[in-house]
């Protein structure tokens, strides 16, 4: 995996808008899970690839550092080589002089040496430091993004279950109020009602036949009289 690669990704995944995913989806818990999972995965992908950078890098800055070592120390002895020749020339030793000024010479090809190599690393070390930096804050946003998508994971849930609570809540006084218990008692009333006022014709029927019986018991006493009357005449009495 290039550095490019890993920034690109890091970069893309750290800008995702996750309440854009969420309106195009059908199931967005399902989707935020997912995507918890994505993320989680990705981050420590991106931890490991940015330890390797980071790694690489530490690893040039030591080399730099020892390079700059060199130089300081290699201009080091071609200073003392050169100050021994200045020595020895000054003490009649013309030849042994020359072989401490060689010395020096050999001392400050070695310093331009390890200069030029420590120049030549320092660009690629500040590139290199650019892009670990870019890569840290691309995981640190990351990381506050994966924090983000588990908030709104919980709060869908939260919402979800509050949700199916107020609609079985509903469904429970829609069909209390389908088989309202006040309804029942009003047909059961009248059918009551209903009883009570047969009774009453029952009573009321019964009553107007008894007051026919004794209505014909009184037409037959006067029959009788009639009768008893007429025999009292036809007897003289």
């Amino acid at each position: 995996m290039t550095k490019q690669t890993i920034l690109g990704r890091v970069t893309q995944l750290a800008k995702a808008n996750i309440n854009a995913l969420l309106d195009q989806a059908e199931d967005p818990q399902k989707m935020l899970d997912q995507l918890i999972r994505d993320y989680t995965n990705n981050i420590a992908e991106a931890e490991q690839a940015v330890a390797a950078t980071i790694g690489n890098l530490r690893l040039m800055e030591q080399d730099h550092k020892e390079d700059v070592e060199a130089a300081a120390e290699w201009g080091g002895k071609a200073l003392a080589a050169s100050r021994k020749a200045d020595e020895l020339r000054g003490a009649g030793s013309a030849a042994e002089a020359d072989t401490f000024d060689n010395l020096a010479k050999v001392a400050l090809g070695r310093q331009l040496q390890s200069e030029q190599e420590a120049k030549t690393a320092e660009p690629t070390i500040a590139s290199q430091t650019e892009v670990v930096d870019n890569l840290k804050t691309g995981l640190d946003q990351m990381k506050g993004k994966l924090s983000e998508l588990k908030a709104k994971r919980d709060e869908l849930v939260a919402r979800s279950k509050s949700a199916q609570a107020q609609n079985q809540m509903m469904d429970a006084v829609k069909n209390i109020d389908v088989l309202d218990p006040t309804s029942e008692l009003s047909r059961f009333e009248d059918k009551v009602r209903r009883e009570e006022a047969k009774a009453l014709g029952k009573q009321e029927l019964a009553a107007s036949s008894l007051d026919a019986q004794f209505e014909q018991l009184d037409s037959l006493g006067d029959s009788a009289e009639i009768e008893a009357r007429l025999a009292a005449l036809k007897t003289g009495a």
